[in-house]
């Protein structure tokens, strides 16, 4: 069955897959650029497979070439971090595990996203970046808490910083990526991947992931009132207009430290 929503499809039952598995799918091809709606789309949908006993596990995917390639910085917006942070933060607090297909770009607040999951399945193509340092202003989306949590403090550290980009095989050297397919196979891996997990008593899955992400939640929160405070001050500097700038002119910035 597939229920069609603006910015996110829900599908179950896929063909060749396990029937306890639901998969979410982003719409917003090709770069899937998240934004407020996204967010509470998704957390909506989490929230209420959780109230479906007939679902075990969650895949998140993406149609396009990327999973999600961040915030859209080509015009001027409205500022919504608050409400953005405040759905983001509904994605820790929902029950069933959560295999992320990461195919193309996971940056910015895309890796965000793909760091809510419990596992993530990529490509060698794909590219994960943290690269707000290099946009003039702080990271978001909670990735304080959740980058070093995978990869440790220090090499989180060295990501946050430069914001270096990873390619699929450096990102699973690290620990970013659990599981290195083709793209052609990337789906299928998740959804089999997805299922085995399914296949292991539910109860008992939705308790040992509540031990093992105990106070992820409450983390979250205290560290995107932090982001987000220190996301609006550096968003009013001369060095954030530069960055955005020079990203959307494909050139190196030159920053200023004002």
């Amino acid at each position: 069955m597939t229920d069609i929503q603006p910015l996110v499809i829900i599908e179950r039952g896929v063909e060749g897959g396990d029937a306890h598995v639901a998969t979410i799918r982003l719409n917003r091809p090709p770069n899937n650029f998240f934004s407020v709606g996204l967010i509470e789309a998704i957390a909506e949908l989490l929230e209420a497979l959780d109230d479906d006993d007939a679902v075990r596990v969650v895949v998140l995917a993406a149609d396009g070439k990327h999973f999600c390639a961040g915030a859209d910085f080509s015009g001027q917006r409205e500022d919504t971090t608050a409400q953005l942070y405040s759905a983001a933060a509904r994605l820790f607090r929902t029950r069933k595990p959560i295999v992320a297909a990461i195919q193309g770009a996971a940056v910015g607040g895309g890796l965000g996203l793909a760091l809510a999951a419990d596992f993530r399945i990529g490509t060698p193509e794909a590219r994960l970046s943290a690269n707000f340092a290099r946009l003039g202003f702080h990271h978001g989306f909670g990735l304080s808490v959740t980058l070093p949590r995978l990869v440790g403090q220090q090499r989180a550290a060295e990501l946050l910083y430069t914001g270096r980009r990873l390619n699929g095989d450096d990102a699973t050297a690290i620990g970013l990526l659990d599981r290195l397919v083709p793209l052609a196979d990337l789906e299928a891996e998740a959804q089999a991947f997805a299922g085995e997990i399914a296949g292991s008593a539910p109860l008992a899955v939705e308790s040992i992931r509540a031990t093992l992400r105990a106070g992820l939640a409450d983390e979250i929160v205290a560290a995107t009132d932090h982001e987000m405070a220190e996301q609006t001050r550096l968003r009013a500097t001369a060095d954030f207009a530069e960055g955005t700038r020079a990203m959307g002119e494909r050139r190196a910035p030159n920053f200023e430290r004002r």
